[in-house]
């Protein structure tokens, strides 16, 4: 399986440019969903970008992977636009992604976990999952996918 990683950030971006890589980006974050991933025996493909409708939509539109993780962008500045950029792309929703994610957050972080629009749903036959750019969001987004993955693709594929 193969798992494009889409990290939305521009002043990361601006700082590093397009990276290959998240340590090229000193991208925590980026660095623990691929560990993840790799832990689980899975590919991953990393791509650094800065915040924006069109770039998010067309590196979800691209991709040729069998998921995709987006990771920044799901808060609530103005810059904060993954969640505007790939929910009109969404098929089917998974709303249980986000409810579950806020849910954890909330042992972890608080109140402060309703400020986070994590969400996830089906593009093209593929799930794509929208996690906040914190490591420890980064970390339980990953955990959250990972258990799921197989069933999620066994599914779409029926």
């Amino acid at each position: 399986m193969i798992i494009d990683v889409v990290v939305a950030s521009t002043s990361r971006f601006q700082r590093y440019g397009p990276a290959a890589c998240p340590e090229d980006a000193e991208d925590l974050s980026g660095e623990v969903i691929l560990e993840k991933i790799k832990a689980a025996g899975y590919e991953a493909r990393y791509q650094l970008m800065p915040d924006g409708i069109e770039p998010i939509r067309e590196a979800v539109k691209r991709s040729k992977a069998d998921a995709v993780v987006i990771c920044g962008g799901t808060g609530l500045t103005h810059l904060d636009l993954t969640m505007e950029a790939v929910e009109p792309l969404f098929e089917k929703t998974l709303p249980g992604f986000g409810e579950i994610f806020r849910w954890r957050s909330l042992e972890e972080v608080g109140t402060r976990a309703i400020l986070t629009r994590a969400a996830a749903g089906i593009y093209h036959g593929k799930p794509v999952f929208c996690l906040p750019g914190s490591p420890n969001a980064a970390r339980l987004g990953m955990e959250l996918i990972l258990a799921e993955i197989g069933h999620i693709l066994k599914h779409i594929g029926e």
